[in-house]
């Protein structure tokens, strides 16, 4: 019998929950098809050892190694400039971007860097200061031979606040900062400001300086920042620590975090996980413009959501749902890519870790993927409450502890692209260690697919993310220095 995977009805709104439905139903038929030892229906391809599947293994030597450090000896200007502020929205992945191109844009500018302000994002409301989230003095100390810094204003610029800014006109404000914005640029309208008032204040600075045609010592400086410069404070990485010891030491949890890592280390080897970024969250949802099977219900709440957050600058895609699939637009949903990791070979043995915030749907929504994975944890089920207190609430800590555990993890996938995923991918890439990126038009062709076999389905899967698991992609023009790291921060081993 050769059984059928019916995709193409699973987005229909009439059909909610088709999908999560239809694994249920399967699971107990898939189980001993992805999973046995027994197996002969697909030898080749399914292993009920993990440790010796493909997957694990890590990616071999690429010819590249890290390189951040510029091969022109950093020195600060004999006279800074002036002051200069930054504030950047968005998240935690996008403000580190921003914080950057702020070192990068000071040391253009011969300018002392005010540490940068993070706006509250509208979505998250979390107002955690970049105190709360990096270890600014290793951010200063690190920094201190390529630019000055300095956490706070001297007196005399004091009322250079967000709040100033916010209500009238400023002189000292730079708003009209173009994305990617050239060094020539800032040289031509920044300067002058600095120079008449002793300060400049750029509001919004997210996205707004160039990759391309920058001097190598100031591409290396972006690079130094973000691989070097840019720690989390001790108790984010003390949790992330404690979380990937019993990731990898199941057996030997406690709440001391240093005994317990020694402890496991003296008695049993390390096991593997892989971390999944789920990036299915309502804001994605509604962003995505695509049909979740949620019927009419889903929709109207997708489209008011979409006009409060960003005031109708998102409209609902002209586009059909299955154009936008057949894109590789839409989301990956977290049965989806229980589907995906099944047929790249990862079975209920597998240790996952759900770095997400909130899932689209709650619990009921991954409820389908922790039945194909069972042993899927999350910083809830890995640590108490007592050791989350300092994190509870705060998107920006919350979304720190994932990328540490992330950067830690044998493997990192995440199921769609977005902020997060892209600096994972580069960050990952500058370490040569092993991240898949979903293949989504691929992806969203074959769910669409009216009669495809498991068999077809995997296969599939497994060709056509191949090359897609952190091989080196040269940046090309126009793309991020932050995702793509060679040949920028990297050099010919």
């Amino acid at each position: 019998m050769k059984m059928k995977l019916q995709y193409h009805n699973l987005y229909q709104p009439q059909r909610a929950g088709a999908l999560a439905a239809l694994l249920v139903l399967l699971f107990p038929i898939l189980l001993p098809c992805l999973f046995s030892p027994l197996t002969h229906a697909y030898p080749s391809v399914f292993s009920s050892n993990m440790e010796q599947s493909d997957s694990w293994n890590p990616l071999a030597n690429q010819g590249w190694k890290p390189c951040a450090e510029s091969s022109v000896v950093p020195t600060l200007p004999e006279k800074s400039t002036g002051f200069l502020q930054v504030f950047l929205d968005g998240g935690l992945n996008q403000q580190r971007m921003g914080i950057c191109d702020a070192v990068a844009l000071a040391k253009i500018l011969n300018a002392t860097l005010v540490i940068p302000y993070l706006e509250v994002n509208p979505v998250w409301k979390d107002t955690s200061s970049f105190m709360d989230i990096f270890d600014v003095d290793h951010f200063v100390n690190t920094l201190k031979d390529d630019i000055n810094i300095v956490k706070e204003l001297p007196f005399e610029y004091s009322w250079s606040t967000r709040e100033y800014y916010a209500t009238a006109i400023r002189g000292t404000r730079i708003k009209t900062a173009p994305i990617h914005a050239s060094a020539n640029w800032y040289l031509e309208n920044v300067l002058p400001v600095i120079e008449s008032y002793g300060i400049a204040a750029i509001a919004p600075f997210s996205h707004r300086l160039a990759f391309d045609n920058l001097p190598m010592d100031i591409q290396r400086l972006r690079c130094k920042v973000n691989f070097q410069a840019l720690v989390f404070v001790p108790h984010v990485r003390a949790l992330g620590d404690a979380l990937i010891s019993r990731l990898r030491y199941p057996s030997g949890q406690s709440t001391n975090y240093l005994k317990e890592i020694t402890d496991a280390n003296d008695k049993q080897q390390a096991g593997k996980f892989v971390v999944l970024h789920l990036r299915f969250d309502k804001d994605m949802a509604a962003h995505s413009a695509c049909d979740f099977g949620g019927g009419k219900a889903e929709k109207l709440a997708l489209a008011k959501y979409r006009q409060v957050i960003w005031q109708g600058r998102v409209l609902n895609s002209q586009f059909t749902d299955e154009e936008l699939r057949n894109q590789g637009r839409c989301p990956l949903t977290p049965e989806e890519i229980g589907l995906l990791l099944a047929a790249l070979g990862f079975d209920n043995t597998t240790r996952l870790y759900l770095a997400s915030h909130k899932v689209y749907g709650g619990e009921a929504r991954i409820s389908t993927l922790r039945q194909l994975f069972p042993l899927m944890e999350d910083k809830k089920s890995l640590a108490s409450s007592e050791e989350r207190a300092q994190i509870k609430g705060k998107a920006s800590l919350l979304a720190a502890v994932d990328y540490y555990v992330g950067m830690h993890s044998d493997i990192f996938i995440s199921a769609s692209p977005g902020n997060m995923h892209n600096a994972m991918v580069g960050h990952r890439t500058y370490m040569n260690l092993k991240t898949i990126r979903p293949n989504m038009g691929l992806l969203g062709q074959l769910f669409l697919n009216k009669s495809l076999s498991w068999s077809e389905f995997q296969q599939s899967v497994i060709a056509g993310h191949k090359n897609r698991q952190g091989q080196i992609r040269l940046r090309k023009p126009k793309q991020s220095i932050y995702t793509y790291p060679a040949p920028d921060c990297m050099c010919h081993a």
